[in-house]
């Protein structure tokens, strides 16, 4: 897990947090997990939450909106205490935070954050710390602007980053930067991919309002709505029967660029959770489609989102760095190489990723990026299509890696994408969030001559 440079030692707390009906507590139970290395989606899907569903709701939206402001947080609350917090207590130190979100980013009330908060410490069996939590919020509550103003001349800790990252995108994009770390602290869309060989955008916007939902279309991704409100997927009209799809509008573009056509052999690598894959189903008749992921469990992710339209394919546990097998005794017409990355495009969606990711982690990213490429591209057919694509905004994931591994392969023919939405870079396209009103993606494709 990536950290800034943070007071906190990087070990497991003393003792677990019993998770009880209370949101507060459920949230900082969560928050720990994560600290402890684990993806905050993979422990709300597996660690016990509130029964009540508003109270599930809200342990949820304070764990994210923690993730999404620990670095900040973690700035204003070192300005209020008056020592750090042993390491014993650092379910103290994350319960402030708790507290701190909801006074300063938030609509519950503020004597509502102070008097949950307070009231946690005992389902800590730690109250003897109630009167430093309850002074340190009220202090924050007082001071909030002029702490605020101390903390933000620091730019990483305005906008809540570990400083490589900071940097990082600094370096790429210095003069989208601002607009670009803004989005990403603003909670995303919910977007849909409407399914247009069933219905038009406009149809089917007309079925959302007949559902009492209402939707914008995106402007320059076709299949893309955005809601006003997120919604449960059950409440979506024909989201059962694969109509449509939740899935960002830059993810959306995959299936477009590929540039599909009918009867193709279709390879779909690294492809769980599947958005991607049924994408691909729904853009051309008679596809031979074939999904790859190094991981089986999640490849179940990917059944289910085929099976929802409809349709079958082959599915195959492997690593795409080492294929071997009967699955890839035939070349591909279309490989679409979606690689682990750092996944700093997706902060807005998955902002414990600040949490998760470390500087270090990015140079064995990038190995293993260009083992993928290569792999793949022994497996594009005379004529194909292989587009790389990644959720990262670093040019040492994206144009840099592209550019070094057409230099591999002369062979290789760089095929130009449209820049509407995204920004040329290098010999692919760049999606910037907060400038085309979606996530941060990278694309690139080449074609194999004949």
């Amino acid at each position: 897990m990536a950290r800034h440079e943070s007071r906190w030692p990087r070990r497991p707390p003393s003792r677990a947090v019993t998770l009880s009906a209370d949101p507060r507590a459920a949230a900082v139970a969560n928050l720990l997990a994560v600290l402890d290395g684990r993806s905050l989606d993979e422990v709300l899907a597996s660690e016990p939450q509130p029964d009540d569903e508003r109270d599930r709701a809200l342990a949820a939206e304070l764990s994210y909106g923690v993730c999404r402001w620990y670095r900040r947080l973690d700035a204003l609350l070192g300005r209020l205490l008056r020592k750090p917090l042993k390491a014993r207590d650092r379910d103290l130190q994350v319960l402030m935070m708790v507290g701190a979100y909801q006074l300063l980013y938030s609509r519950v009330p503020p004597h509502a954050a102070l008097s949950s908060c307070v009231e946690v410490t005992r389902r800590l069996n730690k109250a003897w710390a109630s009167k430093l939590v309850n002074g340190v919020l009220r202090r924050l509550q007082r001071e909030a602007d002029a702490l605020g103003s101390e903390v933000d001349r620091d730019p990483a800790q305005k906008f809540a980053l570990p400083d490589w990252l900071f940097a990082a995108i600094d370096g790429a994009w210095p003069a989208q930067r601002d607009v670009v770390l803004a989005a990403l602290q603003v909670r995303p869309p919910m977007t849909l991919r409407v399914d247009l060989r069933h219905s038009t955008r406009a149809d089917y916007t007309e079925q959302l309002a007949a559902a009492g939902i209402t939707a914008q279309a995106h402007p320059s991704v076709p299949s893309a709505l955005m809601l006003d409100r997120a919604r449960a997927v059950e409440r979506l009209p024909g989201f059962a029967a694969g109509h449509v799809s939740v899935q960002d509008a830059g993810a959306q573009l995959a299936a477009e660029y590929l540039d599909l056509r009918p009867g193709q052999r279709v390879l779909d690598a690294c492809a769980a959770p599947g958005g991607k894959t049924l994408a691909i189903l729904q853009r051309a008749q008679s596809l031979d489609v074939t999904a790859l992921d190094i991981d089986a469990q999640r490849l179940q992710r990917v059944d289910e989102n085929v099976r929802r339209g409809g349709y079958r394919i082959e599915m195959v546990a492997a690593d795409a760095a080492s294929p071997s097998g009967a699955w890839c005794g035939r070349p591909f017409d279309r490989i679409l190489v979606d690689v682990p990355c750092s996944a700093s495009g997706v902060l807005r969606r998955h902002p414990d990723i600040r949490l998760l990711r470390r500087a270090s982690d990015i140079a064995g990213l990038v190995q293993r990026q260009a083992a993928i490429l290569d792999a793949m591209w022994s497996l594009l057919a005379p004529g194909g299509r292989l587009l790389y694509v990644t959720c990262s905004l670093l040019p040492a994931e994206n144009a840099d890696q592209f550019e070094a591994f057409v230099d591999r392969h002369p062979m290789a023919e760089a095929v130009e994408l449209p820049t509407t939405p995204g920004t040329s870079s290098g010999k692919g396209v760049q999606l910037l969030p907060g400038i085309d009103d979606t996530d941060g993606f990278y694309y690139a494709a080449v074609r194999k001559p004949l």
